[in-house]
């Protein structure tokens, strides 16, 4: 529902300036000034009665209307009056910072290589890259034959979202022969795919188009029909089907039907893509299903049953399974069975308190595990037959992002590796498996220049009010004085045992080269420092997220990385809920906050079990409608539940009106309440992309304007917009 991670990325729509606006620097007629002062003044949204009584507790909320009561549909002519307005006032009172939007823009862009390519990388008979033109959008996909030859253009994304507000590229696969090419996008935001075939040999679209697809596409072994899974009427991947090319999508088989209402399915393709996995379950609870890649229409073939909190995965390799499970430690561990008694597990690495096991991958002569050891991320090669036999790859820094890239096939000699630091740029490496070396591929190009040396960073660790030590990884330029005088912008996400990286971004520097550090907040609710990390922030322990955040930011404070009101700070999604409560709870640590697409209507969310989502993130924040202690915990802390009469920062909300993850009402009432109690004259700004969802805009070029539109909407807020 919330897992999709905004990184500095706005949800919102493109500038207008109208004639009023274009003239308010110069001399205006009286009619302009009335025009002018008619666009500053905030909307005001309707307050209507309504309220609801769970537990004997009634809750009023009087902007309950803002909820279009024909979503998904959205077609209340007063909810789209208001975001319309709220929409104007937004371009209204950004209009004269458009030179300063229009110069970050160009900096953030003149960092990006336009003319950019994938490292191709080898799969059977073929190379598979994907490039972009200068000035494109989108990508385009190619192959080549291995044994060498001219390039092959597979698909062109930028054809196939000519004259759409928004095109976002799903799943793409090409059939084991080589010769079909299935593939899925969206064209509104509200991630429901529709799939469509290509013979890349006659070069012409099939009639095979599946709609409504939700899931990855695994080809079966012939190269006749693949397996995907359909969205349901709730937006909820609650099947696995098979589809034989040429057939009627409406007949395709039906492999696999989930009855748990809160568990969704997925597809995917063992190494020696023998077997197609069919995994079902929700964020604390998994359940296996293999059947024969050259039969997918056979029985499923189940491997353990679900145990409530057991999370488990599987691969499959010369008639055993491979299982990576948190059953019997919180941390995880390797274990491995035979196909004919699939659910006996025997121990290959044990859990550890302090090596985080996050992923096995199974090649032909040797396996990977990949993990963190004190929130730092570490591969190890293993040997089948030598347990003991371990070869963990070195990275040149001590602080770093980096894990297993693209490696399609079994029997390689190379690794590819994704590598990156906050200072430096992405790096893919090949690693030599006989050799033990790296061979660097490709370093993140930056036309415009960067010189590493003229930064530093650091990764430090800040006590939080509990005694819980909680790293921050920081960055910021040479010469940075910490005494107090400088900004910051504090970063984090804290949900979902998603862990943020301390990896690069060029976007970044435009805040960095002004005057900014710039850090991530590793607190609890992500996994950073293990699983026992993000047990630490959900549930009935939501709250030691919030804290570690405001905690983080005084302790910042304290070592002189910046003031009070000289902090900044942002958030997407789940970490949209950070920003939410973290203003709730401490509103003078900061100067600016920006919240992408934010989960703040928690308690409303939880409650609406027809929300498309709703049962599947129960396990991660509680069952208000059954739990009465989560009801009054939830509201407790909910940020739309819990705003008061008092002063707030500078705020700038987002929304996207057909996210289907965190919906378009969630900033709308937010806003609309805190105009409506907040006690001071700050800058309150809403922005709702009334063409896209959750990730924002679509194409490279408008994604990157809306960055440069929050930092825009940052350093005004802090006094240095710039001419």
């Amino acid at each position: 529902m919330r897992k999709v991670i905004l990184a500095g990325a706005l949800a919102s729509a493109s500038i207008i300036m109208t004639p009023a606006i274009l003239h308010a620097q110069d001399e205006e007629t009286p009619e302009q000034k009335d025009n002018m002062t008619e666009k500053l003044t905030a909307p005001v949204a309707e307050k209507r009665p309504h309220s609801f009584t769970h537990h004997g507790i009634t809750i009023e909320d009087p902007y309950h209307w803002l909820k279009d009561q024909s979503y998904p549909k959205v077609d209340d002519e007063d909810v789209l009056s208001y975001l319309k307005e709220e929409n104007a006032y937004f371009e209204a009172n950004m209009a004269a910072q458009k030179p300063q939007v229009e110069k970050l823009f160009q900096e953030m862009k003149a960092r990006i290589k336009e003319d950019d390519s994938t490292v191709p990388q080898k799969d059977g008979d073929w190379l598979y890259w994907s490039e972009f033109e200068e000035g494109a959008q989108y990508r385009k996909h190619y192959r080549k034959a291995a044994a060498g030859g001219d390039p092959e253009l597979m698909l062109d994304e930028n054809a196939l979202a000519k004259d759409k507000e928004y095109f976002k590229l799903g799943a793409l696969s090409i059939s084991p022969d080589g010769r079909l090419m299935a593939y899925a996008y969206d064209d509104n935001g509200s991630e429901r795919f529709e799939a469509h075939v290509r013979d890349l040999w006659a070069k012409q679209e099939l009639d095979d188009v599946i709609p409504g697809l939700l899931s990855s596409i695994v080809w079966a072994s012939d190269s006749k029909g693949f397996v995907y899974g359909l969205a349901n009427e709730n937006w909820r991947t609650d099947n696995a089907r098979y589809h034989k090319i040429g057939d009627d999508p409406a007949n395709d088989t039906e492999l696999y039907k989930e009855k748990n209402e809160g568990y969704g399915v997925g597809v995917g393709l063992t190494a020696q893509e023998d077997w197609i996995v069919i995994a079902t379950g929700d964020n604390v609870t998994s359940e296996v299903y293999l059947v024969p890649a050259d039969d997918p229409t056979a029985k499923p073939k189940l491997v353990k049953t679900e145990k409530e909190g057991v999370q488990y995965s599987v691969d499959v390799r010369d008639g055993e399974i491979w299982v990576h499970t948190n059953d019997n430690h919180v941390n995880f561990r390797i274990a491995k069975a035979k196909l004919e008694t699939p659910d006996q597990w025997e121990t290959v690495i044990a859990g550890s308190d302090k090596h985080y096991l996050t992923d096995l991958s199974l090649f032909k002569d040797f396996y990977v595990v990949e993990g963190r050891i004190d929130g730092l991320d570490q591969i190890e090669l293993r040997d089948y037959r030598n347990a003991g036999k371990i070869e963990r790859i070195k990275f040149p820094e001590a602080s770093y992002n980096a894990g297993l890239s693209n490696n399609p096939e079994y029997a390689v000699e190379k690794l590819r590796l994704a590598y990156e630091s906050m200072i430096t740029p992405d790096t893919v490496y090949d690693y030599n498996v006989a050799s033990k070396s790296l061979e660097t591929l490709k370093v993140q190009e930056i036309p415009s220049g960067y010189d590493a040396s003229q930064y530093e960073t650091e990764r430090l660790t800040i006590t939080a009010r509990d005694g819980t030590q909680v790293p921050v990884s920081v960055v910021y330029k040479k010469g940075f004085k910490k005494d107090g005088s400088q900004p910051l912008h504090l970063y984090a996400y804290g949900a979902y045992g998603y862990a943020v990286p301390p990896g690069f971004s060029t976007t970044r520097f435009s805040l960095v080269d002004r005057g900014f550090a710039y850090a991530i907040a590793h607190i609890r609710g992500g996994d950073d420092l293990g699983y026992q990390w993000y047990l630490d922030g959900k549930l009935k322990k939501r709250t030691n997220t919030f804290n570690d955040f405001v905690d983080v930011g005084k302790g910042l404070i304290a070592q002189g990385f910046t003031s009070a009101g000289k902090l900044t700070a942002s958030g997407g999604s789940a970490g949209g809920e950070l920003m939410g409560a973290v203003t709730n709870q401490a509103p003078e640590l900061f100067g600016a906050v920006v919240a992408h697409v934010p989960f703040v209507d928690v308690l409303n969310t939880m409650l609406d079990e027809s929300l498309p989502l709703t049962p599947g993130e129960w396990p991660e924040w509680g069952n208000p409608i059954e739990d009465k202690e989560a009801f009054e915990f939830i509201r407790s802390y909910s940020p739309y539940d819990q705003v008061e009469a008092k002063a707030y920062p500078p705020m700038l909300y987002t929304g996207g009106l057909n996210d289907p993850r965190v919906t378009y009402w969630e900033p709308a009432k937010m806003v609309a309440k805190l105009r409506d109690m907040k006690t001071d004259d700050n800058l309150l700004l809403m922005k709702i992309n009334m063409g896209a969802g959750h990730g924002g805009k679509s194409g490279r070029w408008n994604s990157l304007y809306e960055t440069a539109e929050e930092f825009g909407f940052i350093l005004w807020q802090m006094g240095m917009s710039e001419k």
